[in-house]
């Protein structure tokens, strides 16, 4: 049987929401093996005083195998 563990990261952009997701999975890459799936949770954003949004933000949840399950 295949144990799954699941972790909540939050990825930043200043280009979209598509890249902050892309961010956060690419960065947890680095430390994390067997990676599976990613689940947006949620969205948001950062609004300059002239109405642009200047940093995008997901909190995601991504989920990945535990080695020797």
């Amino acid at each position: 049987m295949t144990v799954v563990k699941v972790v909540e990261l939050v990825g930043e952009s200043t280009t979209g929401w598509e890249d902050a997701v892309q961010s956060a999975v690419r960065e947890a890459c680095k430390t994390i093996r067997n990676i599976s799936g990613v689940h947006v949770k949620n969205m948001t954003g950062t609004v300059d005083s002239n109405g642009n949004i200047v940093e995008y933000k997901a909190n995601v949840e991504l989920a990945f195998a535990v080695e020797g399950s």
